[in-house]
């Protein structure tokens, strides 16, 4: 028996497993853009015949759609950008290094950034994506023996939380009360509390549930110390600052002031608290990017120092900038109606409402959502596309609305961890591909899949 082979052996289950599903990723999943490219030519395909709609209909929709994530699309690449400014401003990374070194092995690596990743995405989605990245960054850095590829693995395994958390698009729709009669097809009338989505005693179990299982499997995928993928050079690299720069002229003077920093963070400080004074702990994105921005603007010290910063974290923006477009046509073909009325999105839909009873909803809700977020993956879009079809079917079949929209929250939140579109922001900050991570998220996507149905068929 060869060396290779008996080491193989002693591999456990969960690293086999793992290194099958990484293997086969890495061999057939093309780049981000590719997987786009073919999602917008399937729904292409199947929208027509589905949603009797001719093939011109449908160009109209894909190009309606295209530029429908626009804002959204300059605020994601603002997260990478703002959340680089700051994260690389020596005071900033001096902090996350006395933070990192709570690891003291590649196990507690792992565990850590799961965890950190898994409450920063349940405070608020935006906030957790940058820094479970930025904190996988540099636990890499500092934690000898790490597998790089499964630590960023880890970080988005974070995103899991998301929907379910206080940022959640779905039960912060249901306790504005804004136009929920329209939105759910008269299904809701009133405004429903968070006590009753968010802080649920089933969300809260399978959040528990999650928080648990989740991070131990993360350790458990580590792969052996022959077959780490180290953490690659460039980020072992320490940025060269030129502080012994004299500047000369009164624009270089103005370049290299300290001063238009402090005040320029001074006025976003007084704004950022006067937020925070009048609306509570409520993160949006907007907030998240201001906050982050002002923060690398105060830590950096000079305009000069800044501008370099944003610079290069703009470098990382490229997928965001090409790709969300495609997933906004996609978006535009899969809710554009036919003659009779009839999606793509809410065909899918349906097919799931049709074969479900009062017991069996819940999951079959929670699977049609995650289909459909392939290909809608935005949570707002996924409420709008699925509300008037599901919450209709529930209150028919006498399951409570609450339930009916947290099966879709955790839907969308599900298929994330094979759908590259949110993985971007992370993958762009840590220098990785789609493919590097995939794997791994294949086997938190099957354990939460099985948490969350059983969560939705017992509780």
């Amino acid at each position: 028996m060869s060396t290779n082979t008996a080491t193989y052996q002693n591999h456990s289950f969960l690293q086999r497993f793992s290194s099958l599903c990484t293997a086969i990723v890495q061999r057939y999943l093309p780049d981000p853009f590719i997987f786009a490219a073919l999602l917008t030519f399937a729904v292409f395909i199947v929208a027509i015949p589905v949603t009797q709609q001719s093939p011109i209909q449908m160009v109209d929709a894909f190009a309606g759609g295209f530029w429908a994530l626009l804002t959204f699309a300059m605020q994601m690449a603002l997260v990478v950008v703002t959340g680089h400014a700051m994260a690389s401003a020596p005071v900033f990374k001096r902090g996350l290094a006395r933070l990192a070194t709570v690891a003291k092995t590649p196990a507690h690596a792992i565990l850590i950034v799961s965890v950190v990743s898994a409450i920063a995405c349940w405070i608020n989605w935006g906030f957790g994506l940058v820094v479970g990245a930025i904190f996988a960054k540099e636990l890499a850095i500092r934690v000898k023996g790490v597998d790089y590829r499964l630590l960023i693995a880890s970080a988005y395994t974070g995103f899991l939380f998301w929907h379910a958390g206080l940022s959640g698009s779905v039960p912060l729709a249901l306790a504005s009360g804004s136009n929920l009669d329209a939105v759910t097809a008269g299904a809701v009338m009133e405004a429903i509390g968070t006590s009753e989505t968010i802080f649920s005693s089933m969300n809260l179990i399978i959040l528990f549930a999650m928080l648990i299982t989740i991070p131990l499997l993360n350790k458990a995928m580590h792969p052996s110390a022959e077959d780490v993928f180290t953490t690659p050079a460039k980020l072992l690299e320490k940025d060269t600052v030129d502080d012994d720069f004299i500047p000369s002229t009164p624009a270089e003077k103005l370049e290299h002031s300290p001063w238009i920093n402090r005040l320029l963070a001074l006025l976003g400080g007084v704004y950022i608290a006067s937020y925070f004074i009048k609306n509570g702990f409520a993160l949006n994105l907007n907030i998240v990017n201001f906050i982050f921005l002002f923060t690398a603007i105060l830590l950096h010290g000079t305009p000069a120092k800044l501008i370099k910063a944003v610079a290069d974290g703009t470098k990382n923006t490229t997928g965001i900038l090409l790709q969300f477009p495609f997933y906004a046509g996609i978006m535009g073909m899969m809710v554009a109606k036919g003659p009779e009325g009839i999606s793509l999105a809410g065909a899918i839909s349906d097919m799931f409402v049709s074969i479900s009873n009062e017991y069996t909803f819940p999951l079959f809700t929670f699977l049609s959502a995650g289909l459909v977020n392939f290909f809608v993956p935005s949570g707002g879009g996924q409420w709008a596309v699925q509300a008037p079809i599901m919450m209709p079917a529930g209150l028919e079949l006498g399951v409570p609305a609450a339930k009916t929209a947290m099966a879709i929250a955790w839907g969308d939140a599900w298929t994330n961890m094979i759908q590259p579109f949110w993985a971007l922001p992370a993958l762009s900050i840590a220098g990785l591909n789609a493919k590097d991570i995939m794997g791994f998220c294949i086997v938190a996507l099957l354990a939460s899949g099985l948490i969350i149905s059983l969560g939705l068929l017992l509780l």
